[in-house]
């Protein structure tokens, strides 16, 4: 495979590219760009941050688990490219420098790169930005101060030049993937119908936030691979008055943007889904096709009544999202058949998403539970129910949904309603949570859910003395 991109304002061309090589390895080892420190190796602590634009904009993203045929016609920044062509500093970084930001440094070059992402954006949200930042030595006060003292700053023209050129100077190599053998690099869902088709037992790579890991942590060889980073097909997102619809390759900071006006709860739970640079590159399709009990998105789109749209070659069927995870480790996916979309039906807003975490941000759920009660004239009329965390699968709460409908929407209703999860899971314990606690906060949940209906505070972190 045979790429092409900009590192730092320069034209970088790489042949026979080892698909499953890092950005992160690369620009140590190949480059000598040490600025980009290893940290977790698994997208966590943000030390390894770079920022990549391409036409849709600046995003940060973690060079540990971003494989080199995902920056194929992009530009890459590195916290050594952050400053200007003569050597001048970068507003945050002089601002990191003047509000002394930094004490042993290992974590200043990611947190300077997603200020740079973040600059560039125009964004403010400073403890939003900086979440998948993490500082054991510095704290955070000063490095927030940092970020806001640049804000008032132009963002530097090499920063701007960045897009303009990959978008529009980068010499393409269109056939960069496309030939007879792996790994492969399509343009679109067709070529990759038809490539899958023809190579049914390779590895599909979206954002690689999770195929990433297989390789930085467990050592496994991907051989052979298909990257969909290129099919920009999939990445629509579809918003009628019928239907809300999301292509598999949408990022989850785009899908929570769409969603911030149709199911806020929803897109409020994926602002903690992980980071900014994990959301940036985790898609949706991604996240439903691994098929993990812990997920987030599926139990909030099972509760929104969402069908997953499946495509092999020139065949495609729909079916219910609750329906395509069988078992644990199991999903109704034929070989060569990929996720090619998901979507809901436009309904009024009822639904509640409640992610428990040990950590607020950038945790896995110990417990996920969403919740679309409708009501009418006092009465429940429809339910959904749905929790990752719960069993060996994202699983429907049917014996609680059961117990609700028909009934009148009354504490004493919900009340009568919680044995019922006792019928419909049977959760595990693990380091993340006991069984016992997670059945708990279940019931919790749908308390909450009720007393939230009620016009009831519960939210802690909306408390103020």
């Amino acid at each position: 495979m045979n790429i092409t991109f900009l590192l730092n304002g320069e034209t970088v061309e790489l042949a026979d590219v080892n698909p499953t090589a890092t950005l992160l390895d690369w620009l140590r080892e190949d480059r000598g760009l040490t600025g980009t420190k290893e940290g977790c190796n698994e997208g966590d602590c943000g030390a390894c941050t770079v920022m990549v634009t391409d036409e849709d904009g600046h995003k940060a993203l973690n060079s540990c688990i971003l494989f080199l045929p995902q920056l194929h016609g992009k530009a890459v920044r590195t916290v050594e490219g952050a400053r200007g062509p003569s050597g001048e500093a970068h507003p945050v970084q002089q601002a990191m420098v003047d509000l002394h930001g930094s004490q042993c440094g290992f974590c200043t070059p990611g947190f300077v790169m997603s200020m740079v992402a973040s600059h560039a954006n125009g964004a403010t949200d400073h403890d939003t930005q900086l979440a998948g930042n993490l500082c054991r030595c510095t704290g955070y006060a000063p490095i927030i101060r940092a970020a806001k003292t640049a804000e008032a700053e132009p963002t530097p023209k090499w920063i701007n030049d960045d897009r303009s050129f990959s978008c529009s100077q980068i010499p393409r190599r269109e056939a960069a993937g496309q030939g007879a053998e792996p790994p492969f690099l399509p343009n679109s869902a067709d070529e990759l119908a038809s490539l899958f088709a023809e190579h049914p037992s390779a590895t599909l790579v979206a954002g690689a936030t999770d195929v990433g890991l297989w390789v930085t942590k467990q050592l496994r060889d991907l051989d052979p691979v298909i990257f969909l980073n290129r099919c920009d097909d999939l990445k629509e997102i579809k918003i009628t008055d019928t239907e809300a619809r999301f292509g598999a390759m949408v990022d989850m900071n785009r899908m929570g943007e769409a969603l911030a006006d149709l199911h806020p709860s929803y897109a409020e739970m994926i602002r903690r889904y992980a980071s900014v640079q994990v959301r940036h590159a985790a898609t949706v399709g991604g996240n439903i096709a691994n098929g993990s009990p812990i997920g987030d998105n599926p139990p909030a789109l099972i509760a929104l009544d969402a069908k997953l749209h499946l495509r092999k070659g020139d065949a495609r069927r729909s079916i219910q999202l609750e329906e395509f995870f069988i078992d644990y480790g199991k999903q109704d996916r034929a070989p060569g058949e990929f996720v090619e979309a998901v979507s809901f039906p436009r309904q009024p807003d009822r639904l509640k998403a409640y992610k428990l975490s040990k950590r607020f941000d950038q945790d896995i759920s110990a417990v996920c539970g969403c919740f679309n009660v409708t009501v009418s004239d006092g009465t429940v009329t429809q339910a959904r129910i749905a929790f990752g965390g719960m069993a060996g699968i994202p699983k429907r709460a049917t014996h609680v949904e059961a117990a609700l409908i028909g009934k009148p929407w009354t504490r004493e209703t919900v009340a009568a309603a919680l044995p019922a999860f006792a019928e419909d899971y049977s959760p595990l314990t693990d380091m993340r949570a006991s069984a016992t606690y997670r059945l708990e906060t279940a019931k919790a949940m749908l308390e909450r859910y009720f007393l939230e209906d009620q016009g009831e505070i519960t939210n802690v972190l909306e408390v103020s003395a």
